[in-house]
């Protein structure tokens, strides 16, 4: 019996070896055959990932060359309308000197802002410290030409005879909140980004309100100016508006140009796939929804 019993255990001694030089290459190779399948795979993915991501640029760069030539439309069509409708510029004349604020306006506060929010996922292949800087002037821009555009208007009413009261309509009242929120959002970012001693952390819970208050602060802009248009031209056509004069039909073209420009630019900057990818010269640099 207990030959029997150590015959059996070497049969299964051995049927075990057998299995087991028969078995585990095989295995040994599936799990080679899975590995390479695994690799091909993640390659495949991440060409797959560079691949959308060029078709996203590609897209972007389609939209943002649409978005620049309804921008530099805009300026030239508010250009084209004091011109031809209202007497042209100057610095003789308070209604002449007042023609400075819509143009001024329409450069800096709508053209300009547009293309700085714009500017990270534009040249996302530049360095984002140079970006930041770009971001800054262009802003800096804006504030000095809405300053002169401001001026314009308010010595435009003091010389008028007789002199027109200021800011007493919604359009002024909503001129006052964007260029404050504007001037609060130059300042806080530029303490926030732009000044090296600032911690980390503060920068990261400060990074989202500072670009929804910018969109918003863009988007409040837009609509300043159409209100801004729509009252110039009742002030200036009094009831012939009603009989739809040429000035007030291209003064209406303002207003839906001005819009759809607002329209595009607010995709462009919203859309998460057309992001700027954070690259490892960034550094510590916060990436923001703006890129």
């Amino acid at each position: 019996m207990a030959m029997t019993t150590k015959y059996v255990s070497l049969a299964t001694d051995l049927l075990c070896l057998l299995l087991n030089s028969f078995v585990a290459p095989e295995l040994e190779s599936n799990r080679v055959e899975e590995a390479i399948t695994l690799n091909n795979m993640t390659e495949q993915n991440r060409n797959n990932v560079q691949s959308k991501n060029f078709n996203h640029v590609g897209a972007y760069s389609s939209l943002y060359t649409i978005c620049q030539i309804v921008g530099l439309l805009l300026v030239f069509s508010v250009f084209y309308w004091i011109l031809n409708f209202r007497g042209g510029f100057g610095f003789t004349e308070a209604k002449i000197i007042f023609n400075w604020h819509p143009l001024l306006m329409t450069i800096g506060f709508i053209y300009l802002f547009a293309n700085s929010i714009l500017h990270y996922r534009t040249f996302r292949n530049c360095k984002k410290r140079d970006l930041k800087n770009h971001h800054a002037i262009i802003h800096g821009c804006v504030i000095v030409l809405v300053i002169l555009a401001g001026w314009a208007s308010y010595a435009s009413h003091i010389y008028s005879n007789p002199p027109i009261p200021n800011f007493y309509s919604l359009h002024s009242w909503l001129g006052i909140v964007t260029i404050s929120m504007f001037l609060s959002q130059f300042i806080s970012g530029f303490v926030s980004f732009m000044y090296p001693g600032i911690a980390a952390q503060y920068k990261e819970a400060i990074m989202p309100y500072h670009v929804f208050f910018g969109i918003f602060n863009f988007i409040l802009a837009v609509a300043t100016s159409v209100l801004g248009f729509s009252e110039k031209l009742i002030f200036a056509l009094d009831r012939e508006y009603k009989n739809f004069p040429k000035e007030g039909m291209f003064g209406n073209f303002l207003g839906l140009l001005s819009i759809f420009y607002c329209g595009l630019v607010v995709y462009l900057v919203t859309k998460p796939e057309y992001k700027r990818q954070p690259k490892p010269e960034d550094g510590v640099l916060l990436t923001g929804a703006l890129e």
